[in-house]
């Protein structure tokens, strides 16, 4: 099967290969990887990406300095199993969200533009920690500079809009055509990528739902946007449908947890490998270690949390699913 890769593809592998900087390097490939197609044509690149990616942050962390960041004019580096952005117009109710699901302590008022630059702080869900960025707010006359930069390189946005204000429907519009002018539009997938635009995977957050006639503004931002994007409710004021809100995150970002385990030991169980879902054998043994993609002979794995392999026998590319354990098996 081809790999139909499309025309970003290239331009960023055309930077990665001027690129002299390993962490500049890093940032490029993380780019191809995101918008590389995921589908069976396209396996073995994705190993071959991911080999690359394990080479780069070994050799940043041997140099033992870092002088860039993981988005740039923000000056945030990137941390966790995953990076989520959270726009919104002002007083939708962002900062009140972050400080509930993370340990960030934001300034929270009840004025516009309290967010003056991003706030970051790292979710806690079950054993992966999911960092999240609160941004300035978006209006009808101003962004911030670097925030579609951004929100461009970021694994999820998170759109917050609040159902307690009758201007609802006109602040999410609001957003939304204020990021198309940078090419980048909200959507339930990243599937409609084209030449001049960017497709950005988002989940709105419905927030004070416990606001008066919350469900009419509700039914109506359904009407607008639900076939656009997924919607969740939520209360952070009430802290109601946090839990839930924390699922849909980790569910929206479409990753698996792997363990791994040497041969006669028990399996560590502490800090998994993060990989896209739909991963192969063959493109986690990547992410561990060159020496591991090159000479894989083949694996054995253990559960799925319906412990449907024990130590079964597996081909280099055969692929896993969420909590499985994975025993590589290499040529000596």
């Amino acid at each position: 099967m081809p790999a139909n890769l499309p025309p970003q593809y290239y331009a960023a592998k055309k930077r990665f290969d001027a690129a002299s900087d390993p962490e500049e390097k890093l940032e490029i490939i993380q780019e191809m990887l995101a918008i590389m197609p995921k589908h069976k044509g396209t396996d073995k690149l994705r190993a071959e990406v991911r080999s690359k990616m394990a080479t780069l942050r070994k050799e940043i962390q041997k140099s033992g300095s870092s002088k860039r960041r993981g988005f740039d004019g923000y000056h945030i580096e990137s941390q966790g199993a995953a990076v989520v952005g959270i726009i919104g117009s002002p007083n939708v109710g962002k900062s009140s969200i972050i400080k509930c699901l993370t340990n960030a302590l934001p300034e929270i008022a009840p004025y516009p533009f309290t967010t003056g630059k991003p706030v970051v702080g790292m979710m806690p869900y079950e054993d992966i920690n999911i960092q999240l960025i609160d941004t300035p707010p978006i209006s009808s006359d101003y962004i911030d500079k670097f925030l579609p930069d951004m929100l461009r390189r970021v694994d999820l946005i998170l759109l917050i809009v609040d159902i307690g204000s009758d201007a609802v429907l006109e602040q999410t519009y609001t957003v939304l055509k204020k990021l198309k002018e940078y090419r980048i539009i909200l959507a339930k997938d990243e599937s409609q990528n084209g030449d001049n635009v960017l497709y950005k995977k988002t989940l709105m957050v419905a927030n004070k739902e416990d606001s008066e006639d919350s469900a009419d503004r509700l039914e109506i931002i359904k009407e607008f946007y639900g076939e656009r994007l997924p919607i969740i409710t939520i209360s952070a004021e009430k802290e109601k449908g946090l839990d839930d809100l924390k699922k849909r995150i980790y569910e929206s970002l479409e990753i698996i947890r792997i363990y791994t385990k040497s041969v006669g030991k028990k399996a560590d169980m502490f800090d998994p490998v993060i990989l896209t879902k739909g991963s192969t054998v063959l493109e986690a043994a990547a992410e561990i270690h060159k020496e591991f993609y090159e000479n894989l002979k083949f694996a054995r794995i253990w559960g799925d949390g319906q412990n449907k392999y024990d130590g079964q026998h597996v081909s280099r590319d055969h692929p896993l699913e969420d909590g499985n354990v994975v025993e590589f098996h290499i040529d000596e």
